[in-house]
């Protein structure tokens, strides 16, 4: 873990303004505010640092020294992957950083990116907010649906994202965040959705008690799962096996056959809705369900049962997730808000809880109860309202949080030495660390206020190349600002005030007699078509009207006035001739039907919208109606 600076000021001098924007510009009045440290998690050194020392794991897999309590051993500490049977040094029970989003909403579900660099989190207005994933700071927003976005998918082979909302509306999302189809899934809102293992076909969990299955190529449900009684909450599809799990309102969970739709079993064991049913990623033998009956249960596939009966919650379970690299740590968010996690082989058994066995143990596993395991570590103050959902990185070594407290929190294990991360106010609570001088709770609203200004300048960074050009206002011609167009129907517009011309007052007279053009003196008539193309330009920028054509026909669009050619200039090859009476000493008229039908005929590049008239549209729709 190191830190960035958010400002280069000087801290003994006034004078040394900050980089980062650290005090108000031309402030010499006092000392600029200093800039809070954002935390930024460095792993490359660690896993570079590993690389160099590991082996075969059938030869020790590493031969660098041992990581200890010391603050200088931080170079030593190794990444999951460099510890896959030691899942106790992975639990995170640090905090890392709180990123909200400012204009805040419900986060309803958190996904990292498959390279693992940025975490996009999906909100109840519809946005996809995308986070640095070493910095933490805001990258980029964008309204992704029109309602409440209810699940995230990436594919297996990192190349599509597909998103569901509340109004049974799917969409597919290229890595760049382009959209590229849309369908309508289900009439209800969907709940959950996951791909299958070859990413050819994706499964959807809705309100209407009902699950389908998607062509991904073709964009059609293939076909429906229907069994359970009630809303379908939550789905999933096995990860190498045609195996798809669906948790319901109706208590239930059941497995699928994805070729035949057919149901293959049905699982008992909750007494409340399933709010989360996700296979085990590493083996795949095992399943999690949680619900709201304060339990979450993990179901060994080869038996069809329970083995493991997940204990700790006083209230509901609302989400869980399994570790990308330890098959044996569980991770489950409570709807008050706690954050447990769970080591599988260790029962952790509190003081006057009765010791259970595991089924492996016993003479007959088929018929022996599931052993109770209690939490490794709790973090009960983790969010203040019920955490919606959780996602590891590809790495193993951050936990992202998205909650109904509107904020999105980032946790990892604890440096080497620390040992005040278990007596923070996510630990204890607030009024017990503040007691103990772990958490001022002035300084937290201080902290507080700092983290969302430092989140309202990297949002207005990151938006400063995606703002467009303002839409000009109706009846003016495209690009030209100021110059209005003729309704059809109105009176005529005046002409502009020119000086010399009209009610404009007039220009005092010069001190010396105008040239007269052709004589001594005079600048010298246009000869070339550039010239002629100039002379015209300045004419249209200045508002003068050309010259009245002979019998008192307006002048064309685009033409320039007659008699600016001189007689005998020739033309470059492949230039049309001039039309009669462009030429001067020429008689003859202009053909303003062709010359209308040739201007219609050019391509014109229309404005782009502005965020301001699409902000407009949006809040007539009643969206984004609160101020700030």
């Amino acid at each position: 873990m190191a830190y960035e600076a958010r400002g280069d000021y000087n801290d003994r001098g006034y004078g040394g303004g900050g980089g980062g924007g650290g005090g108000a510009a031309g402030n010499h009045d006092g000392p600029p505010r200093a800039r809070g440290r954002r935390p930024v998690t460095d792993y490359g050194a660690t896993v570079v640092h590993w690389m160099r020392h590991r082996q075969p794991r059938y030869k020790g897999s590493y031969t660098g020294e041992a990581e200890r309590p010391s603050i200088s051993y931080i170079v030593d500490m190794l990444p999951p992957s460099a510890r896959v049977s030691s899942a106790a040094d992975t639990v995170p029970s640090r905090h890392l950083h709180s990123s909200l989003n400012k204009i805040k909403h419900p986060v309803n579900v958190v996904r990292w990116t498959p390279e693992g660099r940025r975490l996009l989190t999906a909100s109840s207005s519809g946005e996809f907010t995308l986070w640095n994933g070493t910095g933490f700071n805001f990258e980029t927003i964008m309204q992704a649906h029109d309602s409440a976005i209810r699940a995230l998918a990436y594919s297996h082979s990192d190349d599509w994202l597909v998103s569901a909302d509340h109004d049974g509306i799917i969409k597919y999302w290229q890595p760049n965040f382009n959209n590229v189809e849309s369908i309508r899934g289900h009439t209800e809102p969907v709940r959950d959705l996951a791909f299958s293992p070859t990413d050819s076909k994706f499964v959807t969990a809705s309100d209407d008690a009902t699950c389908k299955i998607f062509d991904f190529a073709a964009g059609q449900a293939e076909s429906t799962l229907t069994g359970h009684g009630w809303d379908a909450k939550c789905c999933d599809w096995h990860p190498t096996k045609g195996l798809i799990v669906s948790g319901s309102k109706d208590h239930l969970v059941k497995l699928w056959d994805p070729r035949t739709g057919r149901c293959l079993t049905t699982i008992r064991g909750h007494k409340n809705t399933l709010t989360k049913t996700i296979f085990e990623k590493v083996q795949g033998n095992c399943l999690a369900t949680s619900a709201r009956d304060q339990l979450a249960r993990v179901f060994d596939l080869r038996m069809m049962r329970d083995i493991c009966l997940l204990r700790g919650h006083e209230k509901d379970v609302s989400t869980l997730t399994w570790h990308p690299i330890h098959s044996n740590l569980l991770s489950t968010g409570g709807s008050e808000g706690s954050l447990f996690h769970y080591l599988l082989d260790e029962p952790n058994t509190p003081p006057g809880a009765a010791v259970t066995q595991a089924p492996y143990d016993t003479a007959d596993p088929s018929s022996a109860t599931a052993q109770a395991i209690y939490p490794a570590h709790k973090i009960p103050y983790a969010h203040d309202f019920a955490i919606w959902s959780l996602d590891w990185h590809p790495l193993g070594h951050i936990l992202a949080s998205g909650s109904n407290d509107r904020i999105t929190r980032f946790w990892a294990r604890a440096r080497p030495g620390e040992a005040d991360s278990f007596n923070d106010r996510y630990h204890i609570g607030e009024a017990a660390a503040e007691a103990q001088g772990t958490w001022d709770r002035r300084g937290g609203r201080h902290m507080r206020q700092v983290e969302e200004e430092q989140e309202l300048e990297d949002e207005m960074d990151g938006l400063v190349d995606q703002k467009m050009p303002i839409k000009p206002a109706p009846g003016a011609f495209p690009g030209i600002p100021g110059l209005p167009l003729q309704q059809p129907g109105a009176l005529p517009l005046p002409p502009p005030l020119i000086p010399g011309v009209g009610g404009a007052i007039p220009p005092p007279p010069l001190p010396f007699p105008l040239p007269v053009p052709g004589m001594a003196g005079a600048p010298p008539l246009p000869k070339t078509p550039a010239e002629l193309a100039a002379i015209a330009e300045m004419m249209k920028k200045a508002g003068i009207p050309p010259p009245p054509l002979p019998g008192g026909a307006p002048l064309p669009p685009g033409m320039l006035p007659p008699g600016l050619i001189p007689p005998g200039f020739p033309l470059p090859p492949g230039f049309p001739p001039p039309p009669p009476g462009m030429v001067a000493g020429q008689a003859g008229g202009y053909d303003s039907e062709a010359t209308a039908a040739h201007n219609e005929s050019i391509r014109r590049r229309g404005p782009l919208p502005s965020q301001e008239e699409s902000l407009r549209m949006e809040q007539t729709k009643g969206h984004y109606t609160r101020a700030r």
